[in-house]
């Protein structure tokens, strides 16, 4: 019953739009409260144990690289090599949008920040050159949904550390559905520039010498891929190492491009600083929360309830599909790993799922949901700040809502997208 009340609790927050964090946070509380066998001083120690964990100081390493990308000149020379292998395309700029939603998702691991960053960009580019404003916003939430996937997107990161899994396999088994996703969506924007006529930026595919030149000024930008699933592949550093890693590389390299200066770093740090707090506070009060439906045997009774429905891992997987769309499309994609994953991984043990793949496939969903009404997170901001209204939006993004189900599909029941890159990192 005390489960159930602070459960009730916090959805009924939800409703009323109480941030995420404090939702938790009070249904947690709630909790402590009403069980007559628990003492409330556990309340704070759970929650601080949930953010005392090594691996997770990879998260503000990777958001503040995010945050220093914008001040280094990365992303510009990013967004030209974009243009120069995609703007001879049909709809050149869409399909620049996507491209650089990939080669810019990875390092910065955050959808949000993707999509703020695009809509700043690209989207007003693409109004100018005849393209709706609806369709560069849906678009550019589509794209933006690369940027969990990929490496080092912080959805891994906090699933590795929940689940017990190895952050560096989750890295490397992202790369398989994230490629796969970028080629679809490309696929997709070619299908609706066709129809309406969308014309390239560029009468012709940009010859070698010119692409030569894109890639060598952004050279040190795609660098950082490497940087990050090389020296984890080799044992070189652990993800959280990674991290540090990279952040030290960014400014070194907007230093050398004169276009880095130190008020930059500032504004870097407390950007990176105020979105960290606002992760790391959801963390610690979904951490509270776990153990909490831990503590009270709710995983032990979820596995019983979802084995009972059927012991087919095809049906689980389907069944898991659905529901964490549905949860994706309400609640922030950390807090549910956090919430949700100690709740699935007996059944994911015993059904002889693996969990590198399974997370994969949980981020995924989660990140669709995020661009799905009523209360999609991504949804929400790239309308907000391109000035979309909702029913515009989901006219323009049913044909990515496809090329999405086409990924999803591929990555749920053919696991070796997922596998065989992750496989070749050591344990």
């Amino acid at each position: 019953m005390s489960v159930l009340i602070a459960f009730l609790l916090m959805l009924a927050l939800f409703a009323i739009n109480v941030p995420v964090a404090f939702a938790v946070c009070a249904a947690t509380f709630a909790y402590f409260f009403i069980a007559q066998d628990m003492s409330a001083v556990m309340v704070v120690q759970r929650m601080i144990g949930g953010a005392d964990n090594l691996p997770l100081l990879a998260i503000p390493f990777f958001m503040m690289l995010g945050s220093i990308l914008n001040y280094t000149g990365i992303t510009n020379r990013l967004l030209i090599l974009s243009d120069a292998l995609s703007g001879h395309m049909r709809g050149g700029l869409a399909q620049t949008n996507v491209v650089l939603g990939a080669l810019i998702g990875g390092p910065s691991g955050a959808g949000l920040a993707d999509a703020a960053m695009i809509c700043k960009v690209l989207v007003p580019e693409m109004c100018k050159n005849g393209y709706s404003r609806p369709f560069a916003a849906a678009l550019t939430s589509a794209s933006a949904l690369l940027g969990p996937i990929l490496p080092p997107g912080i959805g891994l990161i906090i699933y590795g550390f929940v689940s017990d899994t190895s952050i560096g396999k989750l890295f490397m088994g992202g790369m398989g559905p994230g490629i796969l996703c970028t080629i679809l969506l490309m696929v997709a924007v070619d299908y609706v520039a066709r129809k309406r006529g969308y014309k390239p930026t560029r009468p012709k595919m940009a010859g070698l010498k010119e692409i030569g030149k894109a890639s060598l000024d952004a050279f040190w930008g795609l660098m950082l891929m490497v940087l990050i699933l090389g020296g984890i592949r080799y044992g070189i550093f652990t993800p959280t190492e990674a991290g540090a890693v990279t952040c030290i590389y960014a400014l070194i390299v907007g230093f050398a491009y004169k276009e880095t200066s130190w008020a930059d770093v500032k504004t870097a740090l407390a950007e990176s600083a105020r979105a960290n707090g606002s992760i790391m506070l959801i963390l610690m009060a979904s951490a509270g929360f776990a153990w909490i439906l831990t503590w009270e045997g709710v995983a032990a009774q979820t596995t019983e309830l979802l084995m009972g429905l059927s012991d087919s891992p095809t049906v689980f997987l389907l069944i898991i599909n659905a529901l964490l769309i549905l949860v994706g499309m309400f609640l922030d994609g950390n807090a549910a790993i956090i919430v949700l994953t100690p709740l699935f991984m007996p059944t994911v043990h015993a059904l002889g799922i693996d969990p590198v793949h399974f997370g994969i496939m949980m981020i995924f969903n989660l990140s669709i949901g995020a661009i799905t009404p009523p209360f999609g997170t991504t949804m929400f901001l790239t309308c907000n700040l391109t000035g979309v209204k909702l029913d515009e939006y989901m006219k323009e993004i049913l044909p990515f809502y496809v090329a999405l189900g086409v990924t999803l599909a591929v990555t749920t029941f053919y696991p070796p997208l997922s596998l065989v890159l992750a496989n070749w990192v050591p344990m």
